[in-house]
């Protein structure tokens, strides 16, 4: 049985976008796919365009189409995308107390949250924050 892999949202905009350490994420990808994901992702992800395109690194027609070429990529299964889980909040409330020393934020420990839930094996992140928090939780890291 192969492992599962988390890609939070930091690893997954340098598959789409041309980001320092894009092309390992391409690699690990193409070997390791297809990876999970989740709805937070999705709702994260698209925050990523919108925000990068007011910021004028790409323009209104790169972010649509990026956009789609991701909700593509969620329909062929290149990205396995989880429905949040029932009861997300609390156990998000009760991983606080594990992660103590860890500075997270609200959604690094949600995100750490939905890994736990679908039991990820791995965690692909590009955020020391998340991979802290990730091997807090006994989880393997693969950090770009």
């Amino acid at each position: 049985m192969s492992e599962i892999v988390y890609l939070d949202t930091s690893a997954l905009a340098k598959w789409y976008l041309d980001e320092p350490r894009s092309e390992e994420v391409e690699k690990y990808l193409q070997e390791h796919g297809p990876v999970a994901i989740s709805d937070l992702t999705v709702v994260e992800m698209r925050c990523l365009l919108a925000r990068r395109r007011r910021e004028k690194e790409i323009e209104a027609t790169m972010e649509m189409e990026i956009f789609a070429v991701f909700q593509e990529d969620i329909r062929q299964r290149h990205l396995v995308c989880h429905p949040l889980p029932p009861g997300l909040t609390a156990g998000a409330v009760n991983l606080l107390p594990v992660l103590s020393e860890v500075p997270v934020r609200t959604l690094d420990v949600l995100h750490l949250m939905i890994a736990k839930e679908i039991s990820a094996d791995i965690l692909a992140t590009a955020d020391r924050t998340m991979a802290a928090g990730a091997r807090a939780l006994g989880l393997s890291v693969k950090q770009f």
